[in-house]
């Protein structure tokens, strides 16, 4: 046998003092052979489930477990959190929900072995990435870098990660067989010293005699691959596999495969469809990896639940993510299996030489008649400190993580027509003038300006603003919360001279979310009536506690506390309109509820339905980005390039004869490889140099036809840093197609990166094209 990819465990090496007694399990190894993984010196292909700890009641821990083990899978796969695990720095908690010690010992108790990815980031589309918010606290801090402060922490909570899981291993006689170092770290950088680091930090705290991995794209994984880590594949249902793995094969050809994250379905945002993907596709998949003995992971198997405040954004631009991540997995965000389940069970039942264990029993489910809210307390009275400051301030700066701020001033005399310019709301500001509420700013549709009534001086401007979860993917993680520059108002004068003034002395409130502030505000409360801002209470009961989907559809924009626990987020846009609500959580006979709605409800009620809301959206206006005033006239128009792109998966690129000027890029689609629908999986534009530029400021300008019907198929996937979602034009639309994207001011850009979708045949593909900048 050739030399050994990853480490070949044998022997038990002693916990630590403050290390839990290793489990009474004979030790055993696990390593990357030659073409396969070897479990105790056998080949072993890997079948493991994604469950995320957090995201699951833990009374319910066991049931998902027992759920993936009938389906068939033999391993479970998990993140660690950090920033769950240390809500505030050096204030460590692995106790109730966070246990991760338990969920561990209950997987190895129903026989499944573990892969431990304990980051330091984990994506998950999880608050931050799970890297902590008071870490922006130091303003200038390098994440995901050799930042010394850092990198620093990175060590202290992986020393404590250690304490938990590090006599886990297999070697120990425990279930882990393979723990990952960082995640994705293509996606977000070049830096093979920093991934390094995390490798010696991993080792040095408790995992030295584990094999270690990493995963990133196909397309990214050679930028920071490490000699003495196991490489392994992230890609989705409907990939090209073989493609998938095409460079890995030449590279280490005699290397096991595995895909580290084989996209089940996808996450949904606020303001767009719920995702699906199909449940042919994704067995098919695992079919043929199976069949040529390369391991997986299906990512998610059960996604659960992203409770209060944890769930994420995705990035360019700002997208938030919905409360629920039912992920369009094959066990749904309540634990019951779906058509998915059973057709994945049947295809595991192939490649298993026992009968699967049974299907474990759903749990129960109940109806909650509808009840009202009758106590409400003004948002206001959820302030817990006020601060004075002549500039604007950040929530981290003021030592806050999650919740609203209020932020006062006194305004200028100002005509009719002036525009008030918040740079930039972080994340959804409501404005008010003397009380009266004048309009919103939303980040999600990059707005920043708003345009204001006549004001006498010394009038009383108030911004409300709500932070949502920070952003979870590339760069742009690094977010602050509040208004991150300053406010300024503008006019013309008669003369037509331009005025302008910059905001200062303000008067800041800090609201945290948090349940008990709710009820401290609630306290004081008041008869309640739809409409208003702030926070309400009643109480139902059950008779019988079961699950059940509390239907927010009447109300705003917020969160909601039933028994103390935080459910998450609601907003009226859609698309999940209901919040699950665990049985196990409910009391026999009454129940508290707290909403706190930003936004103000059209009605009191709320009822508990037994199915869930997930697709129904609710738009004050369209997705699409088929404005004919966006359209430009290219007739007359130069191209910087034109030709064919050549067939099949992968990237492609154009370089222009001369650099072109422009601040926008127009893509005209002029046929395809097999007729029909274009589709651009991502686009990036290079810059005087031959390098990529930023896509933070992009935004969707115009697109002749986008296929929101069957999918978010918009003009905005071609810049979303996701390899396997992309803009498709709706069939039947004949071509010319075309793309527009803003760049977010004039650049000079030498040529063109194309990405046609990932799926065998890299079907959409473009063929004739045009390039344009104007």
């Amino acid at each position: 046998m050739k030399k050994l990819l990853a480490f070949l465990m044998a022997g038990a090496i002693g916990a630590g003092a403050a290390l839990a007694q290793a489990p009474a399990e004979p030790a055993g190894s696990f390593a990357a052979g030659e073409n396969a993984f070897m479990l105790n010196g056998e080949p072993f292909v890997v079948k493991a489930a994604e469950l995320h700890y957090p995201r699951i009641p833990a009374e319910y821990w066991e049931h998902r477990i027992e759920m993936c083990k009938a389906l068939g899978m033999n391993t479970v796969c998990l993140y660690v959190f950090w920033n769950i695990h240390e809500p505030r720095e050096g204030e460590f908690d692995f106790s109730g929900n966070n246990d991760i010690r338990k969920f561990c010992e209950l997987a190895q108790k129903h026989g499944m072995y573990v892969i431990v990815r304990p980051g330091p980031y984990v994506c998950a589309e999880w608050e931050m990435g799970g890297l902590p918010w008071w870490l922006l606290k130091k303003e200038d801090i390098r994440l995901r870098e050799q930042d010394p402060y850092f990198m620093e922490r990175v060590n202290l909570f992986m020393e404590q990660v250690g304490k938990q899981l590090g006599d886990m291993t297999i070697s120990k006689g425990g279930p882990i067989i393979m723990v990952q170092v960082e995640n994705e770290y293509g996606s977000y950088g070049v830096d093979k010293p920093y991934v390094s680091a995390i490798r010696d930090i991993v080792k040095k705290n408790g995992f030295d005699d584990v094999a270690l991995f990493q995963c990133d794209w196909s397309s990214n994984f050679e930028n920071n691959g490490l000699d003495d880590l196991v490489w392994t594949m992230n890609f989705g249902t409907g990939a090209n596999i073989d493609e998938q793995f095409r460079r890995l094969k030449e590279l280490r050809p005699d290397a096991p495969l595995m895909c580290s994250e084989f996209w089940s379905g996808w996450f949904d945002k606020w303001g767009a469809n719920h995702e699906t993907r199909t449940a042919d596709d994704m067995v098919a998949g695992i079919d043929e990896m199976l069949s040529k003995g390369i391991s997986f992971s299906l990512y998610m198997t059960h996604g659960g639940t992203s409770w209060g405040h944890w769930a994420g954004a995705n990035s360019p631009g700002f997208a938030p993510d919905v409360t629920s991540y039912d992920y369009d997995a094959p066990i749904n965000e309540y634990g019951q299996p779906t058509p998915k389940y059973y057709l994945l069970r049947n295809t595991l039942q192939k490649y298993s030489d026992k009968k699967l264990p049974s299907v474990p029993k759903n749990k129960p489910v109940v109806a909650v008649k509808p009840f009202e809210l009758t106590k409400y307390a003004p948002i206001s009275a959820g302030v817990r400190r006020t601060v004075e400051s002549t500039d604007m301030a950040t929530m981290e700066s003021l030592d806050m993580g999650w919740g609203s701020m209020i932020y006062t001033t006194a305004l200028p005399a100002l005509p009719a027509g002036s525009m008030l310019s918040i740079n930039d709301p972080h994340d959804f500001a409501q404005v008010f003038i003397d009380g009266e509420y004048i309009g919103k700013v939303d980040r999600v549709k990059n707005e920043k300006t708003l345009i204001l009534p006549a004001v006498k001086e010394g009038a009383k401007l108030e911004i409300l603003i709500e932070a949502m979860g920070r952003i979870n993917f590339g760069r742009a993680i690094k977010d602050f919360k509040g208004i991150t520059d300053g406010v300024a108002v503008s006019y013309s004068s008669p003369q037509g001279h331009a005025v302008k003034y910059d905001l200062k002395n303000w008067r800041i409130d800090l609201i945290p979310d948090d349940y008990e502030v709710g009820v401290e505000a609630l306290s004081r409360g008041i008869e309640a009536k739809a409409g208003e801002r702030g926070y309400y209470k009643g109480t139902f009961k059950v008779n019988k506690p079961g699950d059940t989907f509390l239907d927010m559809s009447a109300w705003g924009k917020g969160q909601v506390w039933v028994n103390g626990h935080p459910l998450g987020r609601f907003w009226k846009i859609g698309p999940q309109q209901t919040l699950y609500m665990p049985g196990c959580w409910l009391n026999k006979g009454e129940n508290e509820i707290i909403v706190l709605d930003v936004v103000g409800p059209e009605a009191l009620s709320v009822e508990g339905l037994t199915t869930p809301k997930l697709d129904d959206l609710n738009l004050e206006k369209t997705n699409l980005h088929n404005n004919p005033g966006d359209c430009p006239d290219l007739n007359s128009a130069t191209p910087a390039a034109a030709g064919a792109f050549s067939s099949g998966n992968g990237w492609q690129t154009v370089t222009f004869a001369a650099p072109a000027k422009g601040r926008y890029l127009a893509i005209q689609a002029l046929s395809t490889q097999a007729g029909g629908e274009a589709a651009i999986a991502e686009i990036y534009a290079l810059d005087a140099n031959g390098q990529r530029l930023s896509r933070e400021p992009w935004t969707a300008k115009y697109a002749n036809s986008e296929n929101d019907a069957q999918g978010n198929h918009t003009a905005d996937k071609v810049y979303d840093l996701q390899e396997s979602t992309y803009w498709a034009t709706v069939p039947g639309v004949a071509a010319p197609h075309l793309i527009v994207i803003d760049l977010g001011s004039e650049q000079t850009v030498t040529g063109v990166e194309y990405l046609p979708r990932a799926e065998q045949g890299a079907p959409g593909s473009i063929k004739d094209y045009k390039i344009y900048l104007y």
